[in-house]
């Protein structure tokens, strides 16, 4: 599950300025609520992680040292176990009254039985009634149509290199449902350039569900998108909310 656009510290250093706060954050922030411990998994750079711990115990799982190195450099970090770890197998010796998976981390799961193995460390890590969500994009939605170096070309901005152009370029096999995607950041003032080819599944919700029935969990919700409206066909995300059978 090695992808150089996180284990690799010269492409690890954009990820925050690319994949700012969002309505996936703000979510889990408040579905955490009154829960004394949480659980990350697939952390990365660990800005939830971290805002996660000023009230709860909070430990962050990542299979990425470069990604860790980042989340280990946050204010505050110090409050968070950092776990340098492979979600598919990792397994601590305590349970946890929220687990989250965000970022579409699910997602770089790239065979069946993967999703299934990361299921099932929910579920051996999950208080009785705990609650887990993780999410997915619908391969319904197809979004991936929009990954084009015309349509994903921005700039952002990074505190040392100034201002930095991204652009990415993808391409779906309907065969195995990976997307395999080039990302590209070239830097405006020096014409230095980074890339990495990564890849992720794009798996329909009756994987989901079946990855989950497996493990032990049930969904009690199925939500479509981070403001918690319902999943329906089309929806942009598959984002399953629930705990152990």
């Amino acid at each position: 599950m090695s992808d150089k656009l996180f284990s690799d510290p010269e492409l690890a250093q954009f990820y925050d300025q690319d994949n700012r706060w969002d309505s996936d954050k703000d979510f889990c922030l408040k579905l955490a609520g009154t829960a004394s411990s949480v659980l990350d998994l697939g952390c990365g750079t660990g800005e939830l992680a971290t805002v996660l711990s000023r009230t709860r115990r909070a430990t962050g799982v990542d299979p990425a040292a470069a990604m860790l190195d980042v989340a280990r450099g946050r204010q505050g970090s110090d409050r968070v176990q950092w776990i340098e770890a492979d979600a598919r197998s990792v397994r601590l010796a305590e349970r946890f009254d929220l687990i989250v998976m965000t970022g579409h981390a699910f997602q770089c799961l790239l065979e069946p039985e993967d999703q299934a193995s990361v299921c099932k460390t929910i579920a051996a890590h999950l208080e009785p009634e705990g609650t887990f969500v993780f999410d997915s994009r619908n391969p319904e939605f197809e979004e991936w149509r929009n990954w084009t170096p015309e349509q994903t070309r921005t700039v952002i901005d990074h505190p040392v290199l100034g201002p930095v152009e991204r652009l990415i370029d993808a391409a779906f096999n309907p065969d195995n449902q990976i997307v395999t995607y080039l990302t590209l950041y070239t830097a405006v003032r020096s014409g230095r350039s980074w890339r990495a080819s990564s890849q992720i599944r794009f798996s329909p919700k009756e994987d989901v569900a079946a990855a989950i029935s497996a493990a032990g969990l049930h969904a009690d919700r199925w939500m479509g998108d981070w403001n918690g409206n319902p999943f329906k066909p089309g929806a942009r995300e598959i984002i399953p909310l629930g705990g152990l059978v």
